[in-house]
């Protein structure tokens, strides 16, 4: 499909007064969502019409330090922290499968940690590991670390710690079609969110595999260690928006259900649909060993271990489902405001009396598992 460029959108950027500061105006419109086009996997099929609202969006994820205050001010325990729950655990797994004893429900969450050699890319055990102590402030195992991070994204937290930091922040998730949206900058259909060639002129337009590994997928460098993970936020240059980020780095939780056939159904409706919010159910016939209906959220925007060979989800249009409760780490979130939320704020604010804070004990932590991976 021909790319051509929408309404010449320029970054109109917050600054405390004349919007949320750190985040961007999304002036919302009518786009085509989803893709055509021949990298496009049969989940962002086809592209049909969508018309959105105008929001504020997070200039970058949500960063360690930004994690670090929300965590200090509320004294919340991530999913990752906490033993595994098996009521949430059971319904990612084949009916039947028997409980594991309490020994080895212990807190920890998925760690990509490669391999010395090509292996089949056709089973990702091959390259994750369910690591004991992995959390946000570890984040690939009791080892790491992220000091000296602060500007980072956040990583190892659930969909359910995305919608606590949420609450307390006075903000919430995007919708699938905000995200979209604001991650196309205007340019439609495009096949990366700075237009349709990879590496324009030769210069890497995000944090993924190729371009800033020398090995191929997953294949880890014994020269290059350490070096696989985030880069600080705005490492890499923003789209028309002004948001960086929105594809590569860390792939990001969005608030719809997912469902692996969900573009076809809305554009079966026919005419251009306005402001989704997404399914009321999952269904995902594509990740073995696990139920068709489990629940899962989308996440968007793929991340640094994103290659050609595997799954090329460093384009606007592509979309995965997750399981809620778990933790990685290449997974983390940015969130949105509406103008009607931005202006009471602003208006407490005015008064003096705002509080964009939540008492620590009105948020509930979540229950850490292990779950699908990409």
């Amino acid at each position: 499909m021909h790319t051509r460029a929408q309404a010449q959108p320029h970054a109109v950027l917050g600054d405390g007064v004349r919007g949320p500061a750190g985040m961007a105006w999304i002036p919302g419109g009518e786009f085509l969502m989803g893709s055509d086009a021949k990298m496009a996997q049969a989940n962002e099929r086809p592209a049909h019409k969508v018309r959105i609202h105008g929001y504020w969006m997070d200039q970058h994820d949500v960063t360690n330090a930004e994690f670090r205050k929300f965590v200090e001010a509320t004294g919340y325990v991530t999913t990752a922290e906490k033993p595994p729950d098996w009521e949430t655990l059971k319904v990612q797994l084949p009916p039947g499968t028997p409980r594991p004893a309490d020994s080895a429900l212990v807190p920890g969450a998925m760690v990509f940690v490669g391999t010395d050699q090509a292996v089949p890319l056709d089973d990702y055990s091959a390259w994750w590991r369910y690591v004991p102590g992995a959390n946000w402030r570890h984040p690939t195992g009791p080892d790491s670390s992220i000091d000296g991070k602060d500007l980072h994204p956040v990583v190892q937290v659930s969909y359910e710690d995305a919608q606590a930091y949420a609450k307390w922040a006075g903000k919430r998730l995007p919708t699938e079609a905000e995200w979209e949206f604001a991650a196309r900058g205007g340019l439609e259909q495009a096949d990366y969110a700075w237009g349709n060639e990879f590496a324009p002129g030769g210069k890497q337009m995000a944090n993924v595999w190729q371009g800033q590994q020398s090995q191929p997928f997953p294949v880890l460098s014994p020269k290059g260690a350490g070096a696989i993970g985030t880069s600080p936020v705005g490492t890499f240059p923003p789209n028309a928006y002004g948001l960086v980020d929105m594809t590569g780095n860390a792939w990001q939780w969005v608030a719809d259900w997912y469902r692996a056939d969900e573009f076809r159904q809305e554009a079966a409706n026919g005419g251009a649909i306005d402001n989704p919010h997404g399914p009321a159910t999952s269904w995902d016939p594509a990740d073995p060993g696990v139920p068709v209906d489990a629940p899962k959220r989308v996440t968007r925007g793929g991340s640094f271990l994103c290659n050609e060979d595997y799954c090329l989800s460093y384009r606007p249009s592509a979309r995965r489902g997750t399981d809620p409760y778990n933790s990685m780490s290449h997974l983390g979130f940015r969130l949105v405001m509406d103008q009607q939320a931005w202006e009471r704020v602003h208006a407490e604010r005015e008064r003096g009396g705002v509080q964009t804070d939540i008492r620590a004990d009105t948020v509930r932590a979540g229950s850490g598992k292990a779950g699908n991976v990409y």
